[in-house]
């Protein structure tokens, strides 16, 4: 049987519906389904059996089987932008209707810190080491989060010699996968056994490149790595493409890597959208906001909104 939770959010995501009509169809007494999505009362097993066979008509196992694209963002190197890409393109996701949960898979942390959550009480590596379900916390309307900090870290060898220890992130995703629309895990900037476990458990991967020749030495050892986890742990992953981000235009090292890049990776998808040098972008993490609530003018803003659009347009079905 379907649950209170599932009519919630199938009702939440499909505003044309009319409660009162599928309140009629179901034999429901009026207002019944406005309290549930309220949150003034829940829908009780008599309730869920009379809505099934009607909602289902409306496209419920559809929305039921739909599963999250889970996509890595990643990186060998550190402080290329794979934090702020993570926070700021889901937000813009999410600012797009989307529902997207952000995981933080860097035991420093950095990711969790920067939207308010400084000493989480729950985190990530209970769920890899303890099999407990995702401590998962909202930080905005379609917009959540599950928190690391240097706990993390601890585990790491405990997960490295355990047979199951870069599964565990595939498994403890499993059943949330119906609730989101997109699952964007941000990587630590080592191809290590965090790194193994986010791209075992994602549909895709995204490249975050800074246009400087240090960052895109070595970047071949990350497509090798994405191809030995395709073809071992993980068929269906692919890469959605190679973002440019903390892109100068002013400097011309910037302008000859980004043509490079461009040319030598033609057979990846390069995103057209690059995102610029900003320092709000910056400022933002300081504030521990995403870049829409620090300065939703600035150019960072602008062109994390234009990557959403830009994957969505790529994407679409």
């Amino acid at each position: 049987m379907i649950t209170h939770e599932n009519v919630v959010e199938f009702l939440d995501k499909k505003a044309a519906l009319s409660f009162s009509v599928i309140e009629k169809e179901a034999g429901l007494p009026a207002s019944t389904l406005a309290k549930a999505i309220s949150g003034t009362r829940r829908l009780n097993d008599r309730h869920l059996s009379l809505l099934e066979p009607v909602l289902i008509e409306y496209g419920l196992n559809k929305h039921l089987l739909r599963k999250a694209r889970v996509i890595s963002i990643v990186n060998h190197k550190g402080g290329v932008g794979k934090t702020t890409t993570t926070i700021n393109f889901g937000r813009a996701l999410s600012l797009l209707g989307h529902r997207v949960l952000v995981i933080d898979m860097d035991s420093q942390g950095n990711l969790s810190q920067s939207l308010g959550i400084d000493n989480p009480e729950d985190q990530l590596y209970e769920s890899l080491v303890h099999n407990s379900s995702l401590p998962i916390l909202t930080i905005a309307d379609e917009f959540d989060l599950v928190p690391s900090n240097l706990e993390l870290a601890k585990y790491e060898r405990d997960l490295t010699h355990s047979p199951s220890g870069s599964l565990r992130l595939r498994t403890a995703l499993a059943p949330i996968l119906n609730q989101y629309d997109f699952i964007l895990i941000d990587c630590p900037p080592a191809l290590n056994i965090f790194t193994n476990s986010a791209l075992i458990a994602s549909t895709s991967a995204l490249v975050v490149l800074e246009p400087e020749t240090s960052a895109v030495k070595g970047v071949n050892n990350l497509f090798e790595l994405i191809e030995e986890i395709r073809q071992f742990f993980n068929e269906r992953l692919v890469i959605d493409g190679i973002l440019l981000t903390r892109v100068d235009r002013r400097l011309v090292i910037h302008k000859d890597v980004t043509q490079t890049v461009r040319r030598d990776l033609a057979a990846f998808n390069v995103f057209q959208t690059e995102i610029r040098l900003n320092a709000a972008l910056k400022e933002s993490q300081y504030a521990q906001q995403d870049i829409f609530q620090y300065n939703a003018t600035s150019p960072g803003a602008q062109d994390y909104k234009q990557l959403a659009t830009e994957f969505l347009a790529n994407n679409a079905h």
